[in-house]
């Protein structure tokens, strides 16, 4: 059981963070969820207008419209208190992934500023050399977002860009994101059958 951080920024994407939350429940890992205010903005424009503020309510939202067997892995943690554990590198997770990542945290993380407990969480696996994937969503990029790019995968952060490909013909908006969340779930050494792999032109 792999004990993951995920995190939720403001970046347009959501269905990408749902899927993600609700394949690494199915597989009975132990997530903590944090989401930033203009994340909770999207996840209620593009997912639910029902979906919450609170993270009490959050948690009761995503155990009954969510695909998750298993409520007991799942904590939400408030985006502002810093005394949360994932903000102690005593108590880190085993790997850390921002689904999807806006370019104004790609910024900060690049320069180790933490406004919130997303970038407290990320400075700690920095620091603590533990694994952490992003999946940033803009385009087009400019010069500022490629260098600071570059500089977190200097740093050893694996980038995802939320790139989904076509070659295994995708049906739906959801298998586009199958495909995304499936290469998510390689980088962390997850098997899965989200989507079939290329194997050579036919």
């Amino acid at each position: 059981m792999k004990k993951i951080l995920t995190a939720i920024t403001g970046a347009s994407g959501a269905l990408y963070a749902k899927k993600f939350i609700e394949i690494i429940n199915n597989f009975g890992n132990q997530q903590t969820i944090i989401i930033s205010n203009p994340g909770k903005e999207v996840l209620k424009h593009e997912l639910s207008s029902k979906f919450p503020e609170n993270n009490d309510k959050i948690f009761k939202y995503i155990i009954e419209e969510w695909n998750i067997p298993n409520p007991d892995l799942i904590t939400i943690a408030e985006v502002d208190k810093f005394n949360a554990s994932a903000a102690s590198g005593s108590n880190a997770a085993d790997v850390m992934v921002v689904i999807p990542c806006t370019m104004g945290s790609a910024a900060r993380f690049a320069q180790g500023v933490s406004t919130n407990l997303i970038e407290r969480a990320f400075d700690v696996m920095l620091k603590e050399k533990k694994k952490v994937i992003i999946v940033p969503r803009e385009t087009p990029l400019n010069q500022i977002h490629l260098e600071n790019l570059l500089k977190l995968s200097r740093l050893g952060v694996d980038i995802i860009p939320a790139m989904p490909a076509f070659y295994q013909k995708p049906a739906s908006i959801s298998n586009l994101a199958d495909f995304l969340v499936g290469r998510v779930l390689e980088h962390l050494g997850i098997n899965h059958s989200l989507y079939k792999k290329w194997n050579g032109s036919k």
